[in-house]
């Protein structure tokens, strides 16, 4: 058994934690190493700061671990943790989020960087710049490829009213780089 539960699907793993069988630990390991990636991923793009993510993810996976028995059954468990590190990434920035104004965008451009690389930083400052809601959007649409209905899951929300705040998301994104984008095609 221990050797095959990397070929066990999801719910089979979870039903072995959650019923404290003797490969608990091991099928727990099996499923942070399937999705540790994602979770990371997705707390890194939305903190937009390597230390913060770490700790989220980490109180993720903790919370996760944590919260096992309080559910009989799991049916999407990458869409569970995502959940868990969205809440805790939206708790972190409401008690500690730093503003960024628009003087501070507007100095991001350093003459020692190419130009892929200041493009690059400015979307990033662009989409931090963004609302919460309209961030995380972005980020689970655009950086991670989820559908119209996963994000709606994940987010509690209707597949309408995730279109328009996507809509309104990149419009926001638009507006923000449009200053930029008007002074490079002067130079063209």
């Amino acid at each position: 058994m221990e050797q095959n539960l990397e070929k066990l699907c999801d719910k089979e793993l979870f039903q072995i934690i959650h019923d404290n069988d003797e490969f608990s630990e091991k099928a727990f390991t099996e499923l942070y190493n399937r999705y540790s990636p994602f979770v990371y991923a997705y707390c890194r793009r939305f903190l937009n700061n390597t230390e913060w993510a770490e700790d989220i993810f980490q109180e993720t996976f903790l919370n996760f671990h944590q919260g096992l028995k309080k559910i009989s059954e799991m049916t999407n468990l990458k869409g569970y943790l995502l959940s868990i590190a969205r809440n805790l990434c939206y708790n972190y920035v409401r008690d500690f989020k730093f503003n960024i104004s628009y003087e501070d965008f507007s100095t991001v451009i350093d003459d020692s960087r190419n130009e892929n690389d200041e493009l690059l930083e400015l979307i990033k400052r662009a989409i931090d710049l963004m609302p919460d809601d309209l961030r995380e959007l972005f980020i689970l649409r655009e950086y991670d490829g989820m559908s119209y209905l996963e994000i709606a899951d994940i987010t509690d929300s209707n597949v309408n009213t995730v279109k328009v705040k996507l809509f309104r998301a990149k419009q926001k994104l638009r507006k923000i780089l449009e200053p930029y984008i008007q002074d490079i095609s002067n130079y063209e």
